[in-house]
């Protein structure tokens, strides 16, 4: 394996010795088409144990069972000369690939783990151990970004006030992913902006859709819980009290496709505001991210990237309507209004890749990269409640309507705890429902948390209801972004929460019965 890779390229490289990645030279058209191939490769094979969703869809093809789910880059959609790569992320295997960790149960335990260190350092108390301390300190200059004066994601420029009448947008394939889609959409960004009132970079990074409305110009859909939504007020407001230049009512960003894997997932992680996703880019490469100026705005990009988009939001200039679009959730998100984004120019590589993306009903690829970000970041939750042994975002839940928990209980009322705890952190805070349950109990087992669930809930002792901050695409909610949410006590009741019964032992065949058991198999069934 080539981690850390420097580019897409060699990630494409390392797909493809893995067997992982499948080259369509077949002219395949942008629209709805590769969809639909994609969807059913990427249902292909659903039973990846360390997924927990374990049960064979009803909706897998038999067509995509012959081929399997991998990675494909279609090089030839239909219209275009720039190749689509799809899905790169769409497994355990390539998600571990991407991020350079071992492909087992606990890949993604040593990020995790290098966090946890990081996070909760212990004292030094001997001459090793601050030895040991200085040296760790010191791995932080690897993690940093470093600016470069020249890229290859540069080795073409298209500037917008030079070339109104030459292909930008319109030379990308760009997808239309579903049937009632308000038109094609960028979808695997990396979108860089920055916040108006810090000093030096206030660098954010995340990943947002864009709309294509004609060769030069895209929305810019971000949730109001979003940072970069969050820089956009902030601009707002002071375009809105300032006297000065045009500059003021202007807010720079620019959009990056294709980077390095590891970079494309930083900008999904839900890390704390003001913490720089390339610093956790570079932490997970353990090697600097190389950024380069961009040529028409004050904004930095990943130096390896395939494709940049540089442009800008007028702040003076009215919402306009983007969507719909066939989202993660299953559903469509309905159409609203969201700033318009100009380009001011289209730089890339020679010969690009373009990188996308599709959402629906999952799992989809993006399924992976949210169970990455489950287990990297359970040590920070656990930091906060130590209390949690293991958290489980099931993949129908779709990040935000469900997450079972593990505690280790040790007092009456501790689950309701950990549910308003977990209410009360980041992007955590619009779960809808919160499960949780004891120690034994295997959370990332479907079959044995709904024995338990269902069994060991009285729905009116259990349930506990509360109201707040919700995902913006929970179709449900009463108000957008604002609802209901439910905490259910799943853990065995003690008298001090008022359950006087005797609460039965579960159903375990002894020990020596099953050892007897293995040792006669072969005698009792002849085999």
């Amino acid at each position: 394996m080539s981690f850390p890779y420097k580019d897409l390229r060699e990630f494409i490289e390392d797909l493809e010795r893995a067997g992982e990645l499948i080259r369509i030279t077949a002219e395949v058209d942008p629209y709805l088409e590769i969809t639909e191939i994609t969807d059913r490769i990427s249902k292909a094979d659903c039973k990846d144990a360390n997924l927990a969703n374990t049960e064979a869809r009803s909706y897998q093809d038999p067509l995509a069972e012959r081929i399997g789910n991998k990675a494909l880059l279609f090089e030839n959609p239909k219209g275009y000369d720039i190749p689509v790569l799809i899905n790169a992320f769409g497994s355990h295997k390539r998600m571990a690939m991407a991020l350079g960790v071992d492909d087992d149960e606990r890949c993604y335990d040593a990020i995790g783990d290098k966090i946890r260190s990081f996070i909760k350092p212990e004292i030094p108390v001997s001459w090793m151990d601050k030895v040991s301390k200085l040296m760790q300190l010191s791995e932080v200059r690897n993690f940093m970004p470093k600016t470069v004066k020249s890229a290859p994601c540069q080795e073409v420029v298209i500037l917008a006030e030079n070339a109104p009448n030459i292909p930008m947008l319109d030379k990308l394939p760009i997808l239309t992913c579903w049937p009632g889609d308000g038109g094609p959409f960028i979808t695997l960004t990396s979108v860089f902006t920055r916040d108006p009132d810090k000093l030096g970079s206030g660098r954010n990074v995340g990943m947002y859709r864009l709309q294509k409305f004609d060769n030069s110009s895209t929305g810019m859909h971000w949730h109001k819980h979003h940072d970069g939504a969050h820089n956009y007020q902030k601009s707002l407001k002071k375009s809105l009290n300032s006297n000065t230049g045009k500059e003021e009512l202007r807010m720079e960003m620019a959009i990056a496709i294709g980077t390095d894997p590891v970079i494309t997932y930083a900008g999904t992680a839900p890390l704390p505001p003001g913490i720089d996703e390339m610093i956790l880019a570079g932490f997970i490469r353990n090697k600097p991210v190389e950024l380069v100026p961009c040529k028409t705005i004050d904004i930095e990009v990943p130096a390896s990237a395939e494709i940049i988009l540089e442009g800008y939001i007028d702040l003076s200039e009215p919402l306009v309507t983007e969507g719909p679009f066939g989202d993660h959730t299953g559903f469509y998100s309905l159409a609203d209004k969201y700033p318009k984004f100009h380009l001011t120019a289209l730089t890339h590589r020679k010969n690009p890749i373009y990188a996308t993306t599709i959402v629906g009903i999952p799992p989809q690829e993006d399924c992976y990269l949210g169970k990455a970000t489950e287990r990297i970041f359970l040590p920070l939750l656990q930091l906060v409640c130590p209390e949690v042994l293991d958290m489980h975002l099931p993949w129908d839940g779709v990040f935000h309507s469900c997450a079972l928990i593990k505690i280790d209980k040790k007092y009456a009322g501790q689950a309701q705890k950990v549910m308003n705890i977990i209410w009360g952190i980041g992007q955590l805070a619009w779960t809808k429902s919160i499960i949780v349950f004891d120690k034994e109990v295997d959370i990332h087992n479907y079959a044995e948390s709904a024995m338990y669930a269902f069994g060991n809930v009285d729905p009116q002792r259990d349930m506990s209801f509360s109201k707040g901050a919700l995902d913006i695409l929970d179709h449900s909610a009463p108000i957008m972004g604002y609802g209901s949410k439910v905490g259910i006590d799943a853990t065995k009741k003690w008298p001090e929460e008022g359950f006087t019964r005797e609460w039965p032992d579960k159903i375990i065949m002894s020990p020596e019965i099953k050892d007897q058991v293995n040792a006669r198999w072969s005698e009792i069934f002849g085999v």
